[in-house]
């Protein structure tokens, strides 16, 4: 072995002690007489000391060479360190070398190997072997495999198998863009990489394998975002014989170990929501509850209230949809920062078209921006329909139901972020039920699966699944559920249809024709003739769960080689060109 310890084990027990560590110099300070090299591994940090007085000129001599990242081993008594350091675990002790071996040189990093580095996102991307040495990298990799480990070892203790499913399937044109891979034994054929094991998992329940689990990667290509990589991880998993209820109460349970085990935290039993009161609510379908503000409607010709007519205000009188928030202890807000949040919500990613206030004076009065047309009455009922209480700034938007009460939302969560609403060291889990089945699609001028086409109707819905009238089809519901925490969705599943009469009539509503519902998905349809057993299932983000309980706001933290913006590896510079005698093996032909 090239050490006896790491560089984060010694304590004052150990001095005396004649030990040899090996790892990366973090820093050198060089005091002529005197040499101090700070040598790091995966551990923590060691202080190594080289004195004049008492180490020969060739190792003062060898010390002074070693550079950034040069890669050592040195061999020494452990003695009590003079100047301790209560910032790290072994600030009691260093190590008096008496012996230095460089295993290897190492040119001047292009940013430095901190907590805090001085390499933009893309540079540290590029040399990405680099800043995975990086404290807070390494914490996020090392908290990942334990994650992974406490949720195999639940799920196992449950009763659950891990089965791996293929990663060369069959492409489908239902929900995001395929990752497609061509098949050189079958030219002009391709396989596709698998957005979800779903389909397999479903075989698997056929195939009496009633608990089903793995960590597995999934591809999608589409637009990315912090919260998304072309290729991510999902806890996916599926039971059969289980009402929607068992498997909530099953992955609660992960859920509470995960948190228990990894971060020491208990959490209670999770509240539930239905989908339409999260959106009523919150505009949302993964409301943050970590803080209140929510929507109060001033005016909803569906549910009949209106406090907001007949002042001859245009903007609230030509909109069939008016809501607001109380954002508390907000009336302080200057007229800048007001300006400031209605440029926000203008903004093209928003899209309201303005911003009404109302501050609720300490005195008991109003001040708002339509002061001209509402009086003093009418802003009470604003107030009192809000919940506001003195110091509080209400914040109002108009138009279109849907699009309103998004914008609202997103509101919403910029008032919190403002206000210092939102700790990431709180956690408040949701459960989101009942969704709708399906979702329509303004560009496409259709309806698609809103979680896929395999989640099962509720039971009272399917009589009316082929009526063909769009808003009935629009109020379908599905025995459907997500698991929200702190306003992001962590996980989500549903109860599949196990009946091919119910699946073949679900595909029919999303537009298939029995031939092309055949051609896409014929094993599974016929393997649901061959005894289907009742069933449902989950997945969670792996990567976003390991962010949102980490308090960090981007899965790229938690992937050691994660894609950029663009979904390219900026290490490996890949996607790239291929070689033309692979793609003429390929039976293809790249066109500029």
């Amino acid at each position: 072995m090239y050490r006896s310890q790491t560089c984060g084990e010694l304590r004052n027990s150990n001095i005396g002690q004649e030990v040899t560590l090996s790892g990366w110099v973090q820093k050198t300070r060089d005091k002529g007489f005197m040499i101090w090299v700070d040598l790091r591994d995966r551990y923590g940090i060691t202080q190594l000391i080289f004195d004049e007085n008492s180490s020969s000129k060739e190792l003062m001599e060898s010390a002074k060479s070693l550079g950034r990242e040069y890669v050592i081993q040195a061999t020494g008594i452990v003695i009590e360190r003079e100047s301790k350091n209560d910032k790290i675990p072994t600030g009691d002790i260093e190590i008096k070398v008496t012996a230095l071996k460089v295993l290897n040189s190492s040119k001047t990093p292009p940013f430095t190997i901190e907590d805090d580095t001085d390499g933009g996102d893309d540079l540290r991307m590029k040399y990405r072997y680099l800043d995975l040495r990086r404290n807070p990298v390494q914490r996020n990799i090392i908290f990942r495999s334990k994650m992974a480990i406490a949720t195999r070892a639940y799920l196992s203790d449950q009763g659950f198998i891990e089965i791996e499913t293929p990663n060369l399937i069959k492409s489908t044109p239902e929900g995001a863009r395929d990752f497609v891979v061509p098949s050189r034994m079958n030219p002009g054929q391709f396989y596709a990489l698998p957005q979800s094991p779903q389909t397999f998992k479903q075989i698997l329940m056929v195939a009496g394998y009633d608990k089903y689990f793995q960590i597995v990667k999934c591809f999608r290509d589409e637009d990315l975002r912090a919260d998304r990589q072309p290729e991510f991880t999902q806890i996916d998993c599926e039971m059969a014989f289980v009402h929607q209820e068992d498997i909530l109460n099953t992955f609660e349970g992960l859920t509470k170990h995960l948190f228990h085990k990894i971060l020491g935290v208990s959490l209670d039993d999770f509240p539930r929501m239905q989908y339409d009161d999260a959106m009523r609510l919150y505009g949302s379908d993964k409301p943050d509850i970590r803080f209140g503000m929510e929507f109060a409607e001033l005016k909803s010709e569906k549910n009949g209230v209106d406090l907001t007519s007949g002042k001859n205000f245009p903007v609230f009188d030509g909109s069939e949809f008016v809501a607001a928030i109380a954002a508390p202890d907000a009336a302080v807000f200057t007229r800048k920062q007001i300006d400031e949040l209605t440029d926000w919500v203008k903004r093209p990613q928003i899209g309201a078209k303005g911003l009404v206030y109302v501050r609720c004076e300490a005195d008991g009065t109003y001040k708002s921006s339509v002061d001209k047309f509402y009086d003093q009455a009418d802003l009470k009922k604003w107030a009192d329909a809000t919940q506001a209480k003195a110091g509080d700034l209400i914040l109002v938007l108009s138009g279109e139901v849907d699009k309103t009460r998004k914008q609202l939302g997103e509101l919403r969560l910029e008032m919190g972020n403002r206000l210092n609403l939102r700790d990431p060291k709180v956690f408040k889990p949701l459960w989101v039920l009942d969704f709708p089945l399906l979702e329509w699609d303004e560009d496409a001028q259709r309806f698609f699966a809103m979680h896929h086409p395999f989640t099962s109707p509720k039971k009272e819905d399917v009589e009316r699944m082929l009526n063909g009238d769009h808003e009935t089809m629009k109020a379908l519901r599905a025995d459907a559920y997500d698991l929200v925490l702190n306003g992001v969705e962590i996980g989500g599943g549903s109860i599949r249809i196990h009946d091919k009469e119910l699946q073949s009539k679900n595909f029919k509503l999303l537009g298939f024709t029995p031939e092309q519902a055949d051609d896409q998905f014929g094993f599974l349809l016929g393997a649901f003739e061959y005894g289907a057993p009742p069933h449902g299932g989950i997945a969670f983000g792996f990567d976003r769960l390991c962010s949102v309980m980490s308090g960090s706001n981007s899965i790229r933290d938690f992937i050691a080689f994660p894609k950029n913006n663009q979904g390219r590896d900026m290490m490996i510079d890949a996607p790239s060109l291929i070689d033309q005698t692979q793609l003429k093996e390929l039976s293809l032909e790249v066109k500029a």
